[in-house]
Parts: C-alpha cells; structure tokens; sequence
C-alpha cells in the first residue's frame, strides 16, 4: 500500500491541528503573559522569576547549576544575573575552592520579594483552571517528556 500524500490529498501529519509543538507553544506564550502583571508588580522578568525560584528554595547556587536547573547556557544566564546583581538582588562571586565556579546569593532585597512573589503560585493556579492533581499529574508528563529531549 502507498502512502506517499498526493498533491491533492495533504498530509495529515503535517497538519497544525495536529502538531505536538504547537500547543506547547502557544500554552507556554500564553502562560509567560499570564504571568507578566504579577511580575511586573515586583519589577521582575518571568527568566528573573526563574532564578529567583531557584534561589528562594536553594539560597545560593553556582552559575552552572542555575543554567542546568533552567536548561539555559552562560551566555543567557550572564547577563541575566548581572542585571539582577546591579538591583541588589543577588551577589556573584567565586567560589575559593574553584575559581572557575561563580557562586549565586540572594541579597536582602532579593530574599524580600519571596513574600511580595508568594501569591502568584495560587493566581497562576487559578487562572488555569487545574486542581491541585491535575496540576502535579501534568507537571509529571512534562518533566518526563522533558527529560527524553533535553
């Protein structure tokens, strides 16, 4: 049997109804605007968000496991945290027992918006309309479909 789609008969798999990427994408652009007025409130980015997750739960990490945790290289992450470190938000400094390491620490100002930022998991909740189970069951299939292709 031929399956090669004729010029009148299109392929169904090239379809964007039917694209894997396509939800992903437009869900991941939709939920980054989502996100903006409660982020804008605190003067913060959704990528400074990122980071400050990360630090809120861990106090200091090193610029390689920042950039591991959030699938970002260096070269996007550098900038990023130096703008943050001129708001007095973080410090960067090297670690003594390698000096090739960068070491990432909240400051005060830093640490004070974890409280201003505390609200937001629930409004995001809320505004996407899934219980708590369904959040954790589709956090689930992400991370693992996340896991196969990063």
């Amino acid at each position: 049997m031929d399956i090669t789609p004729t010029p009148t008969a299109p392929n169904d798999l090239l379809k964007l109804e039917n694209q894997l990427c396509f939800p992903f994408y437009a869900v991941s652009r939709q939920l980054t605007k989502a996100y903006q007025p409660y982020l804008l409130a605190l003067g913060l980015t959704y990528p400074q968000y990122l980071v400050f997750l990360l630090l809120w739960e861990h106090e200091q990490l090193t610029v390689k496991d920042l950039g591991e945790k959030l699938l970002l290289d260096s070269g996007t992450l550098t900038p990023l945290l130096k703008r943050m470190e001129q708001k007095q938000w973080l410090s960067r400094r090297r670690d003594p027992r390698d000096e090739r390491s960068v070491i990432i620490g909240l400051l005060p100002a830093g640490r004070a918006l974890e409280a201003q930022a505390s609200h937001i998991p629930a409004a995001m909740l809320a505004r996407v309309h899934l219980t708590l189970p369904e959040l954790a069951a589709l956090r689930t299939q992400l991370t693992h479909m996340l896991t196969h292709l990063a």
